[in-house]
């Protein structure tokens, strides 16, 4: 093994088998080898050109070119590419583009809407990591309608799990249903705990009844329907960049295919919602 070389969970992201973060999950299960031996230690370093690095099996090729799709995930999907439970999952959707793309981030099971996807684990880490300043911003129906002091705590802070949420964003945007007794509320937050906006509208009286995500930093879900995905364009890459890494990157400067797919078809465009 090369101790001067390049650290494997960096390898393993760029070479497009999953984000840095998962990868250190690989290495520490025992199911990467670097020239026949299993490796454990998250130190470990090789070098992609010399050295023969394995994950459960499988030679680890060279760097891929990095990719950036969005896809409108339906409900009832799970953000995974395998479900032990055998429910559907986002794998059923992922565009045929010869790439191994994996989610960026999850959206819930009964959640839809904007979910990125990419071979590129370093951009993956840094859209995830805590603090990103990559915002996420969601539409909320939910049951009755909240005043200025129930959207005034919401945006404020609310304790979960022992902890304060950070200042978030929310604005009523309309009422629905019958005479009116339900609300569109429109939501973005700074980070992204676990069910984090259906348990603060719990709190707060409002249980939510529909959840879709429209924005993640500067890509938008557009026109996409469920279950149809794009290629991101030049300048949404870009951008993406600049929001997760605070500069510019090479690799967004790239021109990237563009186009937009139904599950298992390419460039077909379809009509907005």
């Amino acid at each position: 093994m090369n101790v001067e070389g390049v650290r494997l969970q960096k390898i393993l992201s760029r070479a497009g088998i999953t984000s840095r973060r998962k990868a250190e999950d690989l290495i520490r299960e025992g199911r990467v080898s670097v020239n026949g031996k299993a490796v454990r230690e998250l130190g470990t370093r090789a070098d992609p050109r010399r050295d023969a690095i394995r994950v459960d099996g499988k030679r680890v090729g060279p760097p891929a070119r990095p990719r950036i799709f969005a896809l409108y995930k339906p409900r009832s999907v799970v953000t995974s590419l395998s479900d032990p439970q055998g429910r559907a999952t986002v794998a059923h959707f992922l565009p045929a583009v010869g790439e191994r793309l994996y989610p960026v981030g999850r959206l819930d099971f009964h959640s839809e809407g904007l979910l990125l996807l990419t071979n590129d684990g370093d951009l993956a880490d840094a859209v995830m990591r805590a603090g990103s300043s990559v915002d996420k911003t969601y539409m909320v129906k939910v049951r009755g309608i909240p005043n200025g002091t129930a959207l005034g705590r919401f945006c404020g802070g609310m304790h979960l799990d022992g902890r304060r949420t950070r200042p978030a964003r929310a604005v009523l945007r309309r009422t629905t249903g019958a005479q009116r007794g339900n609300a569109w509320v429109e939501v973005t937050l700074h980070e992204g705990r676990r069910n984090q906006i259906r348990r603060m509208f719990q709190q707060l009286g409002h249980p939510v009844q529909k959840l879709r995500r429209i924005q993640v930093g500067p890509v938008s879900l557009g026109e996409l329907k469920p279950g149809q995905s794009r290629e991101l364009r030049p300048r949404e890459v870009a951008a993406l960049h600049r929001q997760a890494y605070g500069r510019g990157n090479k690799v967004a400067s790239r021109r990237l295919p563009e186009g937009r797919h139904r599950p298992g078809t390419r460039g077909r465009r379809q009509s907005a919602r």
